[in-house]
């Protein structure tokens, strides 16, 4: 048997679903909870969108999520089931993830910053591929990749889009990060790469204004930009917690197994 956690204080944040209302309810008749602000653990109850939010809220912080799935996938989740709940909050295992750091520049010279759990991800934003190049530690590694996008996926997110996108599954504390194109067309045979989790990446939008990009940081969307760079922030973290039984090496090593 795991050794057991301290929980501390309990908060309890739901998505706006019936299900995950419901489970809200189900669960706050069993403990004393507190406000958010005042929790060292938080429980979230949703679906991974929910939950990728949650984490980006308290990066930095030193509370500890638990996600509970109420929605569809489920991936960052552990499964809802609200007998014994407190046995297994305090069983849990602690995760922590070093969120990617994207600082996007536009057109008009405006500068956003926004942090990504997942993966951030360039895209093409009319019927006009985009053209792009990438540097790497300052070093142009490809020149006029023509594609639909391209993505930077952490190892917790590479089994999310950057596996559709038929990038390679990465194993939690590989301490690499994947650069997976979308759609590349020129060069057509390049797949890719798979870089040192301390590079920095930098995108450079070519003909900008006849090939408009965005780029996305999980779900913050920033429209016509002119350069991007991304890298994984070492100076904080967020701590998520899993089941014994099901936590997120045992999820990442399964997946790479799934038909």
């Amino acid at each position: 048997m795991s050794a057991q956690r301290d929980t501390g204080k309990i908060a309890i944040l739901a998505s706006d679903t019936e299900k995950a209302q419901q489970a809200q309810i189900r669960l706050s008749g069993d403990l004393d909870l507190v406000d958010p602000a005042d929790a060292d653990t938080i429980v979230a109850l949703g679906g991974d969108g929910f939950m990728l939010h949650t984490l980006r809220d308290y990066v930095g912080t030193e509370k500890a999520i638990y996600g509970m799935n109420r929605g569809t996938i489920g991936f960052l989740m552990n499964e809802y089931h609200p007998d014994h709940f407190l046995s297994r909050l305090r069983q849990a295992q602690a995760f922590n993830l070093h969120p990617l750091t994207m600082q996007a520049t536009t057109v008009k010279g405006d500068e956003i910053e926004a942090h990504a759990i997942n993966e951030v991800s360039l895209f093409r934003e009319t019927r006009q591929a985009a053209r792009i190049n990438i540097r790497i530690d300052g070093v142009v590694r490809l020149h006029n990749l023509v594609c639909d996008g391209v993505i930077v996926a952490t190892p917790a997110g590479s089994t999310a889009y950057n596996l559709s996108a038929h990038g390679p599954i990465l194993p939690f504390g590989s301490g690499v990060l994947a650069l997976t194109p979308i759609s590349p067309f020129r060069p057509r045979r390049w797949r890719g790469a798979l870089l040192p989790h301390n590079a920095r990446i930098e995108f450079e939008i070519l003909e900008h204004l006849k090939r408009p990009v965005s780029a996305v940081a999980d779900d913050t969307e920033v429209r016509d930009i002119a350069l991007v760079r991304v890298h994984e922030n070492r100076e904080t973290s967020v701590t998520i917690l899993f089941d014994p039984e099901h936590n997120l090496e045992e999820r990442i090593l399964k997946e790479q197994f799934t038909a």
